[in-house]
């Protein structure tokens, strides 16, 4: 049991009303605001792009003759399971989840490494290559930068950080 720790709780620290006011006041201001607007924004395109894929998916599954049924199927499933997740991370990234930072730096590093992959081989298409790896690169650096990663941080990690 930690006393300090069982007053801030009790709400008898003295301090806390001021920390409480400097918290107030340190709420997310310009620059700060627009990087979360940003990385939400980019987040809710990229879910938009996942769940489109998913419906084309679909479609070609249910107009085209796949050449293995299981395998078309098994894509639509893994495609919806990142639909899904995607759009849980950039719904909790409005409401600023502590765990949607960390789950959206994953999926950045996933969209980056198509992203590379993108760029090379016998197919390589910059073109897609770039659609994915700007916002990626623009996501992964926006989260990492400090001011964001304390709007992101429960209250009581970012009064001790």
């Amino acid at each position: 049991m930690n006393p300090s720790a069982d007053r801030r709780l009790e709400g008898d620290d003295p301090g806390e009303s001021d920390r409480a006011d400097a918290g107030a006041a340190a709420a997310p201001a310009g620059g700060v605001r627009t990087a979360l607007l940003v990385v939400s924004a980019l987040l809710l395109l990229e879910a938009a792009a996942v769940i489109a894929l998913l419906v084309w998916l679909i479609i070609d599954l249910l107009t085209l003759q796949p050449s293995s049924i299981a395998t078309a199927v098994a894509l639509i499933v893994l495609v919806a399971v990142g639909a899904a997740w995607l759009t849980a991370v950039a719904l909790a990234s409005l409401r600023r989840r502590p765990w949607s930072r960390s789950s959206a730096i994953v999926w950045q590093i996933l969209q980056l490494s198509i992203a590379v992959g993108a760029f090379q081989g016998l197919f390589a298409r910059a073109d897609i290559g770039w659609v994915l790896l700007v916002p990626a690169i623009t996501v992964i650096g926006l989260l990492l930068w400090t001011p964001v990663r304390l709007a992101y941080a429960r209250p009581e990690d970012a009064v001790a950080g």
